[in-house]
């Protein structure tokens, strides 16, 4: 059995406006208490399995949960039991069968879920879903985080459905789409749990502090692997799930799901980090133009327009924790920074229904509810893709990444004397290039790949320093109209920057004289 579900974080604010409507349709509330059981080497977690005992009200449930085919999709296997007591035999013939049948070592209780589920069926014109509220927590040890989800599941109707009530429900209420499940939550938990009471008495509160902030880490960009003869929508589809996976959970933490317990931890890597991951996806989107469907052209639009508001809120952030520091070493007298009231707030942007609208949106179309194009109509599509003819994906890649690849390096000849709008375009192309080839560099020989990729990472961070030291001399050429003493900055920058201009020249030269890894 498939679920096929939608998980939505819940703020205070609309807790109880949610649990008053869901209870106004004569639904009981239900005490769901739940044990999670794996190795102790976290077999079934790192095949993005799991298998629990359930008490809801008087009644046992064994319920094993695997990936599906997308963010969406779960495998469901649900058995009642009469004794909260594991029986792996009721798999023989499923899914789940192989997944135990491999398994080295015992099962064990790793976690629980004690909540209480307020739960109703709503009707669309497309499809019946069960919109559930679950409040309690999960609990690992001596550790505990909340829980206040709303859960919708689809029932019976199309997929659409899901999304109609999660983006009405979201601008109402204000929720944040949150991918993680109970399980993966549970899972990090116990870890957490398991270290701080390893640790030695004197060490604890340390290692804890540690856990937390590993507990809420950024998460940086996955690994993609392509079939070699994957069409390029394939491949889209692909790319964009491991992309939005990066975007999606870092904009969670970024809105405070869970708890303040994480704050202090949570902050300008992780908008770092959700930027990297809309580049990544936009990179994509011109890597495969013309050649796979793409979101319409609002999409593509909200796209950009949130990639700017997010990096507004970080350039501070870069300023203070990278360009200040050298800048102090260097001898510079105090300079007081400006404090913009106009500068985006990341984790305000991050929470926003728009922002969040525009998530679920992007979710819809990477599995696959797309509306349909009419010739009444414009197209929905920003540009119209012209299908390939059957054969190996790396052909048409290898093509794209050359040509940017060709105009990266003629340009970079010429650094030294570009406008600084034409070296951030120039940066903007290194990093599509860059990002391009990590999409893609399973489809080529690793050997020849790895000396290109290092070349071409050294000259991104080089590009990335100039970037950063030209938004900083902007900033104090502005300073020194009120403090003299930011002259020293403007002065101190512009001699590290022609320094920098000849370093790129000279790596924009290396990554030319470096054999392609198309060849």
């Amino acid at each position: 059995m498939q679920e096929q579900e939608i998980k939505l974080s819940v703020p205070v604010s609309a807790r109880k406006a949610i649990a008053t409507t869901l209870s106004a349709t004569g639904q009981k509330r239900i005490r769901l208490r739940a044990m999670y059981f794996d190795t102790p080497d976290r077999q079934l977690a790192r095949q993005h399995a799991a298998i629990r005992l359930r008490q809801e009200g008087r009644k046992w449930v064994q319920t094993f949960k695997m990936a599906g085919k997308d963010a969406l999709t779960r495998v469901e296997l649900n058995h009642p039991r009469t004794t909260p007591q594991l029986d792996l035999s009721v798999y023989a013939g499923t899914p789940a069968e192989a997944v135990f049948a491999h398994l080295k070592g015992d099962l064990a209780l790793r976690y629980e879920t004690d909540v209480w589920r307020t739960r109703c069926e709503i009707r669309t014109r497309t499809g019946t879903v069960e919109a559930a509220y679950d409040d309690g927590f999960v609990r690992a040890g001596d550790l505990e985080l909340p829980l206040h989800e709303v859960e919708f599941e689809l029932m019976s109707g199309r997929v659409g459905a899901l999304f109609t009530l999660a983006k009405k429900w979201t601008v109402q209420h204000k929720l944040v789409l949150d991918v993680r499940s109970k399980a993966e939550r549970g899972d990090r938990l116990a870890n957490a749990a398991a270290a701080i009471a390893a640790a030695p008495d004197a060490e604890r509160v340390q290692v804890r502090q540690e856990e937390i902030a590993r507990y809420w880490a950024p998460t940086m960009a996955g690994k993609v692997t392509l079939a070699p003869r994957a069409t390029p929508g394939q491949a889209l589809d692909i790319i964009t799930a491991e992309c939005f996976d990066q975007i999606v959970r870092n904009a969670a933490a970024l809105s405070g799901i869970d708890s303040a317990v994480g704050a202090a931890t949570i902050g300008a890597e992780h908008v770092h980090q959700l930027r990297v991951g809309m580049r990544r996806l936009r990179s994509a989107w011109r890597l495969f133009k013309g050649w796979a469907p793409l979101p319409d052209d609002a999409a593509q639009e909200a796209a950009a327009d949130y990639f700017g508001q997010f990096g507004e809120a970080r350039d501070g952030d870069v300023l203070g924790e990278t360009v200040v520091p050298l800048l102090t070493a260097a001898g510079m007298p105090p300079v007081a920074l400006p404090q913009s009231a106009d500068a985006p707030d990341a984790a305000v942007v991050a929470a926003s229904p728009p922002f969040q609208t525009w998530l679920l949106d992007l979710l819809a179309w990477n599995v696959g509810v797309r509306p349909e194009p009419t010739p009444l109509l414009a197209p929905m599509t920003s540009v119209v893709a012209v299908p390939l003819q059957p054969g190996k994906l790396a052909t048409p890649v290898v093509k794209r990444l050359k040509k940017w690849h060709k105009r990266l390096v003629e340009d970079g000849r010429r650094f030294h004397r570009l406008e600084d709008e034409a070296r951030h375009d120039l940066r903007k192309l290194a990093k599509r290039l860059r990002y391009g080839l990590s999409f893609t560099e399973s489809l080529f020989d690793a050997d020849h790949v790895k000396p290109y990729r290092k070349c071409l990472s050294v000259l991104q961070d080089a590009l990335g320093e100039i970037n950063d030291l030209v938004v900083a001399r902007e900033t104090y050429l502005k300073l020194a109209e009120t403090q003299p003493p930011a002259w020293f900055a403007v002065g101190w920058i512009g001699a590290r920057l022609d320094v920098l201009y000849k370093g790129a020249e000279a790596e924009f030269k290396a990554l030319d004289d470096t054999k392609p890894f198309w060849k």
